[in-house]
């Protein structure tokens, strides 16, 4: 069912996508690929209410690639994994490796 639904980030996408992300994603939740009259009212605005709030978050979010170039971004530094080896894993470091 959700395997339609495209990345929308980094493109413009048209309204139409948006709700068509919403519409399959509201689908996938709900169960339903078509409502029923009973819960028409319920899924349409639940539709509504995704494309709504997939259009702020886009809006958001930066434009792919932005986190590498702008410098305002920071990057976060990388910890070291010692989990494995602290608990006496001794394959660790060979999954390490490779």
């Amino acid at each position: 069912m959700c395997r339609s639904i495209k990345t929308l980030r980094g493109q413009e996408p048209t309204d139409e996508e948006v709700q068509a992300a919403a519409l399959q994603f509201v689908r996938k939740i709900s169960g339903y690929r078509v409502a029923s009259r009973a819960n028409e009212a319920a899924f349409t605005a639940a539709v509504e209410e995704i494309a709504e709030s997939s259009l702020r978050l886009l809006a958001a979010l930066p434009a792919a690639g932005r986190a590498k170039t702008d410098p305002e971004v920071k990057s976060v530094p990388r910890r070291a994994d010692t989990s494995a080896s602290d608990h006496g894993d001794e394959g660790a470091e060979m999954r390490r490796v490779r």
